[in-house]
C-alpha cells in the first residue's frame, strides 16, 4: 500500500503525517486527537501544551486498552459458540 502524505492542524500546530492510512483516516485520527486536546485544554486552562498533549496520549491509550479487553471478551464468547 502507497504511503498517504497529508497536512493536518493539531491544537494550532501544522503538522505533516505520513502513514499507510488513507488521507480521510489520517485526517480523521488527526481532528479526533485535536478535538480531544482542546476539550483537555478547556477542563484545564493552565497547564502548557505539552501536558495537554501527555494527557490527551494517556486518554486515548485508556480508551485502546479498553477496547481491546472488549474485543478479547468478545472474541472468546464468539470461540465458546462456535465449539
Amino acid at each position: 500500500m502507497a504511503h498517504e502524505t497529508q497536512k493536518v492542524e493539531i491544537f494550532g500546530e501544522k503538522y505533516v503525517v505520513r502513514g499507510e492510512a488513507s488521507s480521510e483516516q489520517i485526517q480523521a485520527v488527526a481532528r479526533e486527537v485535536d478535538k480531544r486536546m482542546y476539550l483537555i485544554a478547556q477542563r484545564f486552562p493552565r497547564l502548557p501544551h505539552h501536558q495537554v498533549a501527555v494527557l490527551t496520549a494517556l486518554n486515548l491509550a485508556d480508551d485502546l486498552a479498553k477496547l481491546r479487553e472488549e474485543q478479547e471478551t468478545l472474541m472468546q464468547l464468539l470461540g465458546e459458540k462456535t465449539e
